[in-house]
């Protein structure tokens, strides 16, 4: 029997290891000439392999697109799987104080070898610069074509990973599968006219970000950076107002809350009856609410207090504009960047005609799909990859 798995990353690795076995012959057809590239620059080269195992129900939570679907696929193979998977192949993982998990090594070349050691060892073949151009259904078989060159293949597992375009899934388009148009996840605010980008590289640890004219919000780290805001709380936000940010043309206004440990009036109380205690203390020297402090002397400069000020000397109009700046920050969003190299599509096969028991298509029989050609994508912290274990292993093992 042959088996062509689409994709030679992630999710295409998983899904040919899994369908291997005696008498078949799995073949992995990759259109540019790396393998795993994807793997190789996550989480800054370390490789975020999955999240903390939780319970399922609080896992997909983390699924912007894919909630429902992956609630039934989790069943079949989850974080506790993918952990014991990579140690029992000589790859032991290490959870960080987030919840993300990460090769002891701290290196991704770890996951890549393990991947590539078991596709050897299973006789799985690998061609690169093999672009799938057309596919078509023959009798029961398939017949793939790479520009001029034509494969016949039993069963076919689609693992190409998003596309940033409509048209990156024309050999799917005489198939009649519902395809919904790609959007970029998981991006970066760019905020051009904002003077807070003056501050880049400082970061607060526990932000609360909302999209205002909406309930889309997230909370954590917040990053300043040359270009705008970035951080798990503006990445998080991003997957999950990816839609509405879209349909805005990425120009938005964020607020912001530099620390979500406190509210409006507390903000406000804590500044007057710290006032009232320490009086003589210049503002821009003792920074207060954990803000750094060229943050902070920033925020006063927003707030029209000079620099010399005291605490003794603020006056009710200064202290509400000082609260508005710390509670309710209101950064102009006008447009977006890719976080680093790690592009995330929202987008791709429509879920509802894919078997969550199987990830077979409910067209057309011995087609399967895995990772991000279907219309999921995950927060932030190992949750992407999370799904391109879990979908590969699926869609390969569901080929006997």
């Amino acid at each position: 029997m042959n088996i062509a798995v689409i994709g030679g990353g992630a999710s295409g690795f998983f899904a040919a290891i899994h369908a291997s076995g005696p008498g078949r012959k799995v073949t992995i057809y990759e259109k540019s000439p790396k393998l795993l590239s994807k793997v190789k620059v996550s989480g800054g080269g370390r490789c975020n392999v999955t999240h903390r195992p939780m319970e399922i129900g609080k896992l997909v939570k983390n699924y912007p697109r894919g909630e429902k679907f992956l609630k039934q696929v989790f069943r079949h193979f989850k974080q506790e799987d993918t952990i014991e998977w990579f140690e029992s192949r000589g790859v032991p993982l290490k959870i960080e104080d987030d919840g993300r998990m990460f090769p002891v090594s701290d290196s991704s070349s770890s996951i890549i070898s393990a991947l590539q050691s078991e596709a050897h060892k299973s006789g799985i073949q690998i061609q690169t610069g093999m672009g799938l151009t057309g596919l078509k259904p023959k009798d029961e078989a398939w017949v793939l074509e790479f520009g001029s060159e034509r494969i016949v293949a039993d069963k076919v597992i689609l693992a190409t990973g998003g596309f940033p375009k409509k048209e990156g899934y024309r050999f799917l388009f005489a198939l009649k599968h519902e395809l919904i148009s790609p959007i970029p996840s998981l991006f970066t605010f760019n905020t051009p006219g904002e003077s807070i980008r003056e501050l880049m590289g400082l970061s607060v640890p526990n932000a609360h970000i909302r999209l205002q004219g909406t309930k889309l919000s997230y909370s954590g780290p917040l990053l300043i950076t040359h270009w705008g805001v970035s951080g798990p709380a503006v990445l998080k936000l991003s997957a999950f107002g990816a839609s509405w940010l879209f349909e805005q043309d990425y120009k938005a206004h964020a607020m912001i809350n530099w620390n979500q440990q406190y509210g409006e009036e507390d903000f406000k109380n804590h500044l007057i009856e710290y006032g009232k205690a320490n009086g003589a203390r210049l503002l821009k020297n003792y920074p207060l609410f954990d803000i750094p402090g060229r943050l902070w002397a920033h925020f006063l400069d927003k707030s029209e207090i000079s620099q010399g000020s005291n605490y003794g000397n603020l006056n009710k109009k200064q202290i509400n504009k000082l609260v508005q700046n710390l509670f309710c920050y209101n950064l102009k969003v006008e447009g977006k960047t890719t976080f680093k190299e790690e592009f995330v599509t929202a987008g791709g096969i429509s879920l509802n005609e894919v078997n969550t028991q199987t990830m077979e298509s409910k067209y057309h029989p011995n087609l399967y799909f895995s990772g991000e050609v279907l219309n999921i994508d995950g927060i932030t912290g190992g949750f992407n990859f999370q799904a391109a274990w879990s979908t590969g292993y699926l869609a390969g093992k569901s080929t006997f």
